[in-house]
């Protein structure tokens, strides 16, 4: 197939511009006279649109994006425009290419017949189960609009928890890799120099911390295309690791098995899933479904098991709170709110209080981290140098005492 560019005019002699995938310019013809659409000029796109078009495949609709659109298209369908007049004013405001043709698939599904819901689930890389079974539930019960606005509340507080995580890691990040560099640089350059002064000025013996420090910078030296390909190596197989539910497993028993990261891993857990079962329950969605439907986009595998788990338990006619409160990470307080709210039938609001607590201990629990963790990789990144400097400039100075 290749890409074809067209200019048409419908039958109120609106001009539409677009591209369209095809064999030829008469299927790009075909599909707009079933569109509605009368061509104008059809042709080809040049090899400089394939080259752009092969890049903008690459892009990604970021949560941003979603967040906006959300936002704006509660506003619109509040305001009582159609939802496909919305959607039409939403893509051509769009930024994003990649997201603006997905809208554009969106709105001819919704234009054919099929509910925005429906349409919304051809597009599940782009918008999540929670986003499209909260738009069944509010297309189901008529309030889309407040559906929609709880949607953009929710993505942009859990936007916000998790920015401020990585926020909060980024300076201990740059340090790592400084005192990274710092070593490689040191070890390669530095250390090779001065002990070779310090051997031939002592008779080739050196002392045991330099000869030490001189062994460690010959393996890097002479053999650096292992380390690479240990590195390189190790980042992919990571990478695919993680990728797979077992790698993600692995990997969330082993934060929560951390002390200081397994507090913030629980309470971020707490938060993201308190706003988004409340936003479920509010939706009109069944306890079971949302159970499930949180469990998945919480993201820790351990904790999805478990409250999997308490699904069973709530499908034999238990409530919620009742196997929540056996979890072994999620805190008594939450099984207790929930518990409140089921008596009351409020499960919804009390659950947003917790996510608005927790979403402080979040703020409270990451700062507590980040200015742990500051001074401590200082202090470990002035050790190594201070290592390194007394096993080079320690025998020099012995030395010189001598002469």
């Amino acid at each position: 197939m290749s890409q074809f560019s067209y200019t048409a005019v419908d039958t109120n002699g609106k001009r539409h511009e677009g591209t369209l995938d095809a064999d030829n310019v008469g299927g790009v013809s075909q599909v707009l006279t079933k569109q509605g659409l009368r061509p104008i000029i059809i042709k080809k796109a040049s090899q400089g649109n394939d080259v752009l078009a092969f890049f903008t495949k690459r892009q990604k609709v970021k949560l941003k994006d979603i967040v906006i659109f959300t936002r704006q298209l509660a506003t619109m369908i509040d305001a009582g425009v159609p939802i496909v007049k919305s959607l039409a004013t939403l893509q051509n405001q769009s930024e994003n290419p990649v997201f603006k043709k997905h809208l554009q698939e969106i709105s001819k599904d919704i234009e054919s017949g099929t509910s925005f819901a429906d349409a919304l689930e051809k597009h599940s890389k782009v918008f999540s189960p929670i986003y499209i079974n909260m738009v069944r539930a509010g297309e189901a019960g008529g309030i889309l609009d407040d559906i929609l606005k709880k949607l953009a509340l929710q993505q942009e507080k859990d936007a916000r928890i998790r920015g401020k995580f990585k926020s909060a890691m980024t300076y201990p990040a740059v340090l790592v890799g400084i005192t990274a560099a710092v070593f490689v640089g040191l070890m390669t350059i530095v250390v090779p120099k001065i002990s070779k002064i310090v051997a031939d000025l002592s008779g080739g013996k050196l002392p045991p911390l330099t000869q030490a420090m001189q062994n460690i910078s010959s393996v890097i030296i002479n053999y650096w295309y292992i380390h690479v390909i240990i590195l390189v190596g190790g980042t992919i197989f990571i990478g695919r690791a993680l990728q797979t539910d077992k790698g993600r497993l692995t990997r969330d028993k082993l934060l929560l098995s951390i002390p200081a990261i397994k507090i913030i891993v629980i309470k971020m857990t707490v938060a993201r899933f308190s706003r988004i079962f409340a936003s479920l329950m509010t939706a009109g969605v069944g306890v079971i479904e949302s159970i499930e439907i949180t469990s998945k986009a919480i993201g820790n595998k351990v904790i999805e098991a478990e409250l999997m788990s308490a699904a069973k338990d709530v499908a034999n006619g238990e409530q919620f709170s009742v196997p929540l409160s056996k979890s072994k990470y999620f805190p008594p307080i939450v099984s207790q709110m929930l518990a409140v709210g089921e008596e009351t039938g409020k499960t919804d609001s009390v659950l947003i209080k917790v996510a608005e607590f927790y979403e402080d201990e979040v703020d409270v629990a990451v700062d507590s981290l980040s200015s742990i963790l500051e001074p401590l990789l200082i202090v470990i990144m002035g050790g190594m140098v201070g290592l390194i400097a007394v096993s080079v400039i320690g025998p020099i100075s012995n030395l010189s005492n001598q002469i």
